[in-house]
């Protein structure tokens, strides 16, 4: 009687019982994570503190960026890249993991685990670690003075929110991938780099020109951004471009689960 509950349950919340599974696995690179999600805000916000950042208020002062100081305008894209980051480590290896190279996924499937579930546990672990990264990196803002205590903690949830839609759909990409050799290459030079440099990151996306903007209108890091500099700023991003921006987010959100959630239950039935 006790083993058909607990097949119940696991047919019930099979997606919280793999999320709960990663998570254990993260545990165990705890210290590296730590070191990398304390060691990569403080390199940025020193460096631009106290370097780039010192240097573009004394050429142009902020007028470039709405009256915010410099360090201040790019810290919401800090956060939301802090937030990508996280999730596509947390999703992109696993996956490959999981089907390719140890072939997890066909053990957990084995069991009243669906792939479904699979996908959805992948997921939700990665935004636990997005979630922790970017809170660390937020603490952080604080202690330099960056942002100040308040509505700026809506900063987290932006983020995470770039970072869930980014994560759905790199999640359906690894997934539908069968030879990972050049996937990592092209991940990361044509669509990592490219997000990260033209998506209002440094500046904003209005002062490129026009033939690469459309890099930032597709990028989920530029959404966040712009939500993200409106919340903790008032920036003055009108309320039709607010929706947009959240609307945008939320449907790679849906999009990206619905395609992977169905490509794990069809490579697995394999």
């Amino acid at each position: 009687m006790n083993t058909g509950i607990d097949v119940v349950q696991i047919q019930r919340f099979g997606a919280l019982y793999i999320a709960a599974a990663r998570l254990r696995s993260m545990a165990k690179w705890k210290s590296i994570i730590a070191a990398v999600d304390i060691g990569n805000p403080l390199f940025y916000l020193i460096a631009v503190g106290v370097g780039i950042g010192v240097l573009v208020e004394k050429g142009s002062g902020t007028s470039g960026t709405s009256g915010i100081k410099y360090i201040a305008f790019i810290a919401p894209a800090l956060l939301a890249n802090s937030a990508i980051a996280a999730v596509m480590d947390e999703t992109v290896f696993p996956t490959i993991e999981g089907f390719k190279w140890r072939k997890l996924f066909f053990a957990q499937n084995a069991t009243p685990i669906t792939g479904r579930q699979i996908a959805l546990g992948v997921y939700l672990s990665a935004l636990c670690r997005a979630l922790f990264s970017v809170s660390i990196y937020y603490v952080l803002l604080l202690a330099f003075n960056v942002v100040d205590f308040g509505p700026s903690v809506l900063l987290i949830v932006v983020a995470v929110l770039g970072g869930a839609a980014f994560g759905a759909i790199i999640l359906f990409a690894a997934a539908i991938i069968e030879n990972h050799d050049q996937f990592f290459n092209i991940l990361g030079r044509l669509v990592i780099m490219p997000m990260f440099l033209f998506s209002g990151t440094f500046f904003p996306l209005s002062s490129m020109p026009i033939y690469l903007q459309p890099i930032g209108w597709v990028s989920p890091l530029w959404h966040a951004t712009e939500l993200g500099r409106e919340a903790a700023f008032d920036y003055g991003v009108s309320t039709l471009m607010v929706s947009v921006h959240i609307i945008f987010l939320s449907v790679l959100v849906v999009i990206g689960l619905l395609l992977s959630m169905r490509q794990f239950e069809r490579r697995l039935a394999k």
